[in-house]
């Protein structure tokens, strides 16, 4: 275990920071939950598009749960359970973990809550829309935003893998229960036509999402230059 959390530090202070105040600036508004308010609008507008009232408010409550379990797992029990240091708090590290605009977090990392609500959110979402460019935009979104909190110092990439699996595994379990509440009492349809996912939710309605977030990440750049 001493040779993991050794191995885990310094893969953080390779990764952390760097003398370029443009990423610093693109760091610290892409870790923020407001930057990717367009691309939750965008995915509002695929379901109300796509979906009957029913697997719509379904779908909105199945997010609401996983994001509850994930962020309450993580905050609520796995930090204050395992009390490890952030990077920024840990005294060993003192003076050696690059912070940007003086923020360091809260006391406990492990796991990381961001990393668990992104790629949870990624996994049910990619799986209920069975869109390869969606996917791949969720993937990347997800990736980002749990690199930011590396890149800012406050998680150490073994609290981030965890955060990721334990996301991944509850989005997982949470789409298996959307699918069996959604359909029931009716039929699964596989769709095979071009203009459609395998789930059924249009081809061109599900490209708004990877637009929206490179329309999203062009905004980031333009503002980090300010």
């Amino acid at each position: 275990m001493d040779e993991l959390i050794r191995i885990d530090q310094q893969l953080l202070l390779a990764l952390n920071g760097s003398d370029n105040l443009f990423w610093d600036h693109v760091m610290c508004i892409v870790t923020q939950t407001t930057t990717w308010i367009p691309l939750a609008l965008a995915l509002c507008y695929v379901m109300v598009k796509n979906a009957n009232v029913r697997k719509g408010v379904l779908f909105v409550l199945c997010v609401a749960v996983l994001i509850v379990l994930t962020d309450r797992i993580s905050s609520g029990l796995a930090k204050p359970y395992f009390q490890r240091f952030r990077p920024t708090h840990e005294p060993a590290l003192a003076g050696l973990v690059d912070v940007c605009d003086g923020y360091v977090g809260g006391l406990y990392g492990f796991f990381s809550s961001h990393a668990a609500n992104t790629f949870g959110l990624c996994t049910f979402v990619s799986l209920v829309l069975r869109h390869w460019r969606a996917t791949f935009t969720f993937i990347v979104w997800a990736c980002l935003s749990s690199y930011s909190r590396i890149y800012l110092g406050l998680h150490y990439p073994g609290d981030i893998l965890c955060g990721m699996l334990f996301g991944v595994l509850t989005g997982g379990a949470v789409y298996l229960c959307y699918r069996a509440l959604a359909c029931s009492g009716e039929a699964r349809k596989q769709y095979y036509s071009s203009q459609y996912t395998s789930s059924g939710f249009l081809v061109d309605d599900c490209d708004v999402l990877p637009a929206t977030f490179a329309a999203t990440l062009v905004v980031v750049a333009i503002c980090s230059l300010w």
